[in-house]
């Protein structure tokens, strides 16, 4: 972990603690930076999120009556 770090108490229902715990022991990985990699796995997936969003956001709406309409007209819902 960077020597620049931030200090903070996280509660765990006793169940998850303790799976995390046990992993932690299993991986010689301390549960700080497991929980650590952890967020940053969210964050990641938050940012890629939002890319996509980006990337999608002149795309035409269309409505949800308009879709099931279209899936009807389709055969893909009857």
């Amino acid at each position: 972990m960077s020597h620049l770090t931030k200090k903070s108490t996280v509660y765990f229902d006793l169940a998850t603690y303790q799976a995390l715990r046990l992993r932690s022991g299993a991986s010689q990985v301390s549960v700080s930076a497991l929980v650590d990699d952890a967020v940053k796995q969210l964050l990641r997936e938050d940012y890629e999120d939002l890319a996509a969003f980006a990337q999608r956001k002149n795309e035409p709406e269309i409505g949800y009556e308009a879709l099931l309409a279209n899936l009807k007209r389709n055969g893909k819902l009857s």
